[in-house]
């Protein structure tokens, strides 16, 4: 295997961070406590949001809600095959059924023309996914959702930081969750939050969240609290630990300049690639701030002298690593056993694949390491 010379990702971890984990560590809370609450309050004051619960994934955020909102058999949820596959695996787990409808060419995200008509009699949510960082059009998605009295529940994984039209993300659908998995632009290491104005669905989701023990249990082992509790309803596992909570806190003081820095990474992704006729770039929307998580660029294997997976094999034999985002839901065997779906019936969202890589991008990278991986991409498409 070759040396790697430039990571696909690596984290931002400084003497703060580690400091913070170790004095959590030194506390005695080492669960659910203090560093959870604060992480909570923190988070809903940046993405403005009235509640924020913090859970141990953003899967795990979007099950709560969904199950928070009584979604079960005969319901349908309508999102994207243009994901991970957490976003609709979360649908099957409470006994709805996903319906999944194509992707923009522009920015990857769903189009809502295409969900208007998915809209059945049955369907009760509908899921948008901002890919790589980009707000979806929620104006048009929230309107759709209001005239069907449909919820909305953004899958915000990769975008936390954004802004919608001046709107941070987390202030605008219904529910929306993020992801804090060691990749994404702020982690705890594994990780997530539900941010919503609506108080009911969140003191539900917390419910849920520790096996449906109501509020007084939360607190039985801290000053005052009572091992008295009860079980109001079955619920999960979903909490998050203080220990990451406390990783948390100090990540979201600095998200806005990790946001910066990969804006810059990406400022000269542009300069470096702007005139390489084998490839398509990412399309955002000027209107938005974006949080830049991924850099996705688009091999034209119509015209490219290599196709994509070349490319990617020949950059790892140089030492860099990319990955793909993302493989579309249909071609996962798990899916094609439902029978639902076949290739060919998402064509958008298919030849955005076909040609996706996913270049290195931290906050850390350095404007050399850009320069690098864009010589070697240009040596590679023109061979």
């Amino acid at each position: 295997m070759p040396e790697i010379r430039i990571p696909f990702f690596k984290p931002s971890i400084d003497a703060a961070d580690v400091e913070a984990v170790t004095e959590s560590l030194r506390s005695g809370w080492l669960t659910s406590g203090p560093n959870v609450k604060e992480l909570e309050r923190e988070l809903a004051a940046y993405c403005g949001a009235g509640f924020v619960n913090a859970v141990n994934s953003c899967t795990a955020a979007m099950h709560l809600a969904l199950r928070a909102w009584d979604i079960g058999p005969g319901d349908e949820v309508i999102t994207t095959p243009y994901t991970f596959a957490a976003t609709a695996t979360v649908v099957i787990h409470t006994g709805a059924t996903p319906v999944l409808v194509d992707v923009r060419d522009s920015d990857a995200n769903i189009d809502p023309e295409l969900i208007e008509r998915a809209i059945t009699p049955r369907t009760k949510v509908i899921i948008p996914v901002d890919f790589a960082g980009e707000p979806c059009q929620m104006d048009a998605i929230m309107d759709i959702a209001r005239r069907h009295r449909l919820k909305v529940l953004s899958d915000a994984a990769h975008s936390v930081g954004s802004n919608y039209r001046d709107r941070p993300v987390g202030s605008i659908a219904d529910a929306t969750a993020f992801s804090f998995y060691a990749t994404k632009n702020m982690t705890t290491g594994e990780g997530g939050a539900l941010a919503t104005n609506d108080e009911a669905l969140s003191d539900r989701v917390r419910v849920l969240t520790l096996h449906g023990i109501t509020r007084d249990g939360w607190n039985r082992y801290a000053a005052g609290g009572t091992w008295k509790y009860d079980i109001a309803e079955f619920g999960f596992k979903d909490n998050l630990t203080d220990l990451a909570a406390a990783l948390g806190r100090k990540q979201l003081a600095r998200l806005d300049h990790f946001n910066e820095q990969r804006a810059h990474v990406v400022q000269r992704y542009f300069a470096n690639l702007r005139d390489e006729e084998h490839l398509t770039l990412p399309g955002f929307d000027e209107a938005n701030h974006r949080a830049w998580h991924l850099f996705v660029v688009r091999v034209k294997n119509g015209q490219s002298p290599v196709h994509r997976d070349q490319v990617i094999e020949q950059l790892a034999d140089r030492g860099i690593q990319t990955s793909v985002h993302f493989i579309p839901l249909h071609y996962f065997t798990a899916y094609e056993k439902t029978g639902r779906w076949k290739r060919g019936d998402f064509p958008v969202a298919e030849r955005i694949f076909d040609g996706a890589i996913s270049l290195p991008l931290f906050p850390d990278m350095t404007d050399e390491q850009v320069d690098e991986v864009c010589g070697a991409l240009r040596e590679i498409l023109h061979p």
